[in-house]
């Protein structure tokens, strides 16, 4: 009888586990690894996509040096004002990791509360509140992380200026994203 309980226990811990690196659309399910038109099959077109590169380099400064351009798209879903918005970031084309986000919306940018506008706030959701921004600038920079042990990985930090425009009586409010997060905004009044 003792035996019959841990395999039950092991079943239902291996379910939990298991369920943990999925995501369902619907009656379809997600997988760490699947490709990115499996995922646009299985969920639909994302309401914003995000896509930046970096640069491995393996042997730096060794006789032999190999430079990987490594691809990098951030997607996100929105499943509607009573399930959260989920971020889903592929690595050359496959899907790599999912994040739920905040709750979702009916419409795009139906939600726009300067208020709710904070620091570390993600593009898509800025995207889901707000709308696309009036005007967008984009300053780029290179990160490089060394191991010491001839790896490094050169990384855009990706910089950009959002400027959202909230009518006649209100203010410009010019927000700087930091590789797809808000990082520091500034109200412009007319």
């Amino acid at each position: 009888m003792k035996l019959w309980r841990v395999l039950l226990l092991l079943m239902l811990f291996g379910g939990f586990v298991s369920s943990a690196h999925a995501l369902r659309c619907g009656s379809r399910l997600v997988l760490d690894g699947d490709q990115d038109f499996q995922v646009r099959d299985r969920c639909g077109q994302p309401y914003w996509i995000d896509r930046y590169t970096a640069l491995d380099v393996q042997g730096a400064g060794g006789p032999i040096e190999l430079q990987n351009e490594v691809s990098y798209e951030v997607w996100y879903f929105n499943f509607g004002p009573r399930q959260f918005i989920t971020q889903i970031l592929f690595r050359n084309g496959r899907m790599f990791k999912e994040t739920p986000l905040s709750y979702g919306f009916n419409e795009l940018g139906e939600n726009c509360d300067v208020n709710a506008i904070v620091r570390g706030l993600t593009s898509g959701e800025l995207v889901a509140r707000c709308g696309t921004p009036a005007s967008q600038r984009n300053l780029y920079s290179t990160a490089v992380r060394r191991d010491g042990r001839g790896n490094e990985r050169y990384r855009d930090v990706r910089r950009e200026e959002w400027i959202y425009d909230f009518g006649e009586n209100t203010f410009v409010r010019v927000l700087t994203l930091i590789d797809g997060r808000i990082d520091s905004i500034e109200n412009l009044h007319r």
